[in-house]
């Protein structure tokens, strides 16, 4: 018991620190803190975490893998956690699209038109319509998923015709660096690309930038970001 107390106490401390940040980082940008949502990336974290951080205000939680963001929704309904509210962040197999269709408030990782197909496809099906964030492998990494700006630059009106998906942004994932600032013209791209984007097609809705992770959140902010996803920076290092 001693030890749950504890727990609680280092969570609702770190979120603390990062609303503090994310505060500032947004007035750097112009703008309020409340203009940022923070993502609490709960991933390979029991559901006490989650609780814990509940406690202390936070309400958004994010998953990468699927089989555990359900285990995790199961174990919040029978909790009663219904103020909780769900983002699937890591990508989707083709042959899981079904499983994506759920109480998930924003899925960040739609990095195929294939994906895009499927997943509206299983929607439709559900009598559904899940609200997607387009991921962009800015950076060009061959370890990253998403499209490649040109590619989403020619694919776009396709995605936005997919009638079981809403389209509402794009999300990125910097290459991790040792100096945050270096992230900046991933960044600062994707905003870029946002702003093309919302020229090419006005009937879209563009609104929201997924980017930045603990190392390098405060200049994503800087650079635009909306929305943020945050780990280690509240929780701790993963578990297992």
């Amino acid at each position: 018991m001693i030890q749950d107390r504890v727990r609680t106490a280092e969570i609702a401390a770190n979120l603390a620190d990062v609303r503090t940040r994310i505060g500032a980082a947004a007035e750097r940008s112009g703008r309020r803190p409340d203009d940022v949502l923070l993502v609490a990336v709960s991933k390979t974290h029991p559901i006490e975490d989650i609780v814990a951080a509940m406690a202390a205000g936070q309400r958004d939680f994010g998953e990468n893998r699927l089989e555990e963001l359900w285990t995790k929704v199961e174990q919040a309904r029978s909790l009663h956690l219904d103020a909780i509210r769900w983002h699937m962040i890591g990508n989707i197999q083709s042959r899981k699209t079904r499983d994506a269709v759920g109480p998930f408030v924003l899925i960040h990782s739609i990095d195929r038109a294939k994906i895009a197909a499927r997943l509206s496809r299983d929607a439709e099906a559900a009598g559904n319509v899940m609200r997607v964030l387009v991921e962009v492998n800015v950076s060009g990494e061959a370890s990253k998923h998403g499209f490649t700006p040109d590619e989403l630059l020619a694919q776009a009106g396709e995605l936005l015709a997919q009638p079981g998906i809403d389209v509402a942004g794009l999300m990125t994932m910097a290459p991790y660096e040792a100096e945050p600032e270096a992230t900046r013209p991933v960044f600062r791209a994707l905003r870029s690309l946002r702003e093309r984007l919302a020229d090419a097609y006005p009937a879209g809705d563009w609104n929201e930038l997924s980017m930045g992770m603990t190392n390098d959140f405060e200049v994503a902010i800087e650079e635009g970001a909306t929305i943020v996803r945050i780990g280690s920076a509240i929780f701790g290092s993963r578990n297992g």
